[in-house]
């Protein structure tokens, strides 16, 4: 796919979106994700803050204390374990800088407690944040203010605390999960869609390989069951190539009519200036003869015209050439030229086969003429390229630059004593224009004169 193409814009606008997505949705997810393990963590944490509050405020009947006492225990053996990560303490909010009570695992340090970060309390006036431990873990802190009193009782700190690592790895291993399922389905969905628009836009490629078999002459319109979007296009297209070869023979009609209406009363003028002598008679008929041969060029120019837009018309090189070559060889057997026929297989032109043996006719006539022994017409074409060359070759005196520049403009003839009107070179210059091809004379590497001439290939 070409980066102009549509089937590029497509893909790549799905692939864009996709990339854009898919990454979104994981940050989403995996952020969900945090929250939701840092919920159900926090769980934990306040089940055995609970416990913790109901161990250390129940008091017997009657009694009236205000102060928390030691608990007996939260039946958690990791909470007796030095340095286990897993922490609870009881400390006054208000002038204490020494916890009431501890877990045995923190021996003689206390916690960092989020009410000292600053953090708010919510309605329950629980707070929670992430803090560094003893050891420099990585704590995750559930915090409450209880009044073991009452209201109107000094408030103190229940504070417990747990091993975030373990949060830390559930997440890691979600995300990993999660890239992992998501770069599958990024990689699916770009595969999915670089297929889609390989099906949808296959009537499209039906469409552009049944328009270059029009053109090459192997079909004659578009064929075949196309969807329902594309088959009014089929229709136009069908009926703008049908309106070409209409326009293209009504154009012949009228060549052929005008030549027949112009070409009798030439000739009659001529034949009656040939009947009377006299210098007006001979300027009559000079001048009708120029008319005449002007009235022939231009109405082949507009023929060509006409041919060289008509869609479907292909000719056989090889053929051509051949066919020139038998001809040529029965003009010239006297002479003794060597005419060495050299193509490429398969190879066709664009065009009409009258036209294209009128071009190299000309070249092949015109160099059999000045050649001294051999001539030889080889063709050059690249698979893909929208032009093929014939090289026409001959080992006769050659021209200079100033002569191979006025060889090609009509009526010069550069050798009065060589048969012609000078007229051959200037048409196929003429012709190979109307095919949007060009023509050129240099020098032969045989010697003499090279005719490089360039058409378009079908």
């Amino acid at each position: 796919m070409r980066p102009s193409s549509l089937a590029f814009r497509l893909f790549a606008s799905a692939a864009a979106w996709t990339l854009v997505v898919i990454p979104a949705a994981a940050i989403i997810l995996s952020s969900l994700y945090r929250q939701a393990v840092e919920r159900n963590f926090d769980a934990r944490l306040n089940i055995y803050l609970t416990s913790l509050v109901a161990s250390s405020t129940a008091t017997e009947p009657g009694s009236q204390s205000v102060a928390p006492k030691e608990p007996t225990g939260l039946g958690e053996p990791i909470f007796t374990i030095p340095f286990s990560s897993w922490y609870w303490q009881i400390k006054p909010l208000h002038g204490a800088t020494r916890p009431t009570f501890a877990s045995d695992s923190l021996l003689d340090q206390q916690l960092t407690l989020p009410s000292q970060s600053g953090i708010s309390p919510d309605q329950s006036l629980t707070r929670r944040d992430y803090a560094p431990g003893p050891e420099g873990q990585n704590l995750r802190i559930v915090e409450r203010e209880i009044r073991p009193g009452g209201p109107q009782s000094a408030p103190y700190s229940y504070a417990v605390a747990g091993d975030a690592e373990e949060i830390e790895r559930d997440i890691a291993w979600f995300t990993t999960m999660l890239i992992a399922a998501l770069a599958l389905l990024g990689l699916g969905l770009v595969t999915a869609s670089f297929f889609q628009v390989r099906y949808g836009l296959a009537p499209l490629r039906a469409i552009r390989r049944d328009l270059a078999a029009i053109r090459s002459g192997d079909a004659e319109k578009l064929e075949g069951e196309l969807p329902d979007e594309i088959r009014p296009l089929q229709q136009e297209l069908n009926a703008l190539i049908q309106s070409n070869r209409e326009i293209v023979e009504r154009a012949r009609m009228h060549v052929g009519n005008l030549a027949h209406a112009l070409k009798t009363p030439l000739s009659v003028i001529r034949n009656e200036a040939q009947a009377h002598q006299g210098p007006l008679s001979d300027k009559v008929v000079e001048q009708a003869e120029i008319m005449r041969t002007q009235i022939t060029h231009h109405l082949d120019r507009a023929r060509v015209a006409a041919r060289s837009s008509l869609i479907g018309d292909t000719t056989e090189i090889d053929g051509v050439l051949q066919a020139l070559k038998r001809t040529l060889d029965r003009i010239y057997d006297e002479r003794g030229i060597d005419l060495e026929v050299e193509t490429t297989p398969g190879l066709k032109f664009q065009g009409e086969k009258q036209d294209l043996e009128e071009m190299v006719g000309n070249l092949l006539d015109n160099a059999c003429k000045w050649a001294r022994r051999s001539v030889r017409v080889s063709t050059e074409h690249v698979a893909g390229r929208p032009r093929f060359t014939v090289l026409v070759d001959d080992d006769g005196p050659g021209l200079t630059e100033e002569e191979r520049e006025k060889a090609v403009k009509r009526g010069q003839r550069l050798d009065e004593t060589k048969p012609g009107s000078g007229l051959g070179l200037s048409i196929v210059a003429d012709l190979a224009h109307l095919y949007k091809g060009r023509f050129a004379l240099e020098p032969s590497p045989e010697g003499g004169l090279r005719a490089r001439l360039e058409l378009p290939a079908a």
